[in-house]
């Protein structure tokens, strides 16, 4: 795949980047560690996620929502611009 050269789309990337390793703490810190070598999901985040991942945005609470919208504040002032 070849991928765009430019500022923008690099600015981009580097928030994406920086969300999902937001995420990964997240995850790591609501996950439980077993044995040292394994974490484990708790089932009630689970099972939360699961039915989150099924629904439409528009379906969300606004409270979803306003995960999802934060998340577009980090990068939405650099669209705007373009």
């Amino acid at each position: 795949m070849i991928y765009p050269k430019n500022e923008l789309f690099e600015k981009l990337a580097a928030i994406e980047h920086e969300r999902w390793a937001d995420w990964q703490k997240y995850m790591h810190g609501l996950c439980i560690e077993d044995d040292g070598k394994n974490l484990t999901i708790v089932r009630s985040l689970r099972e939360r996620w699961d039915k989150q991942i099924k629904t439409n945005y528009k379906d969300l609470s606004e409270t979803e929502k306003n995960s999802d919208r934060e998340q577009v504040m980090r990068y939405f002032h650099l669209i705007k611009k373009a």
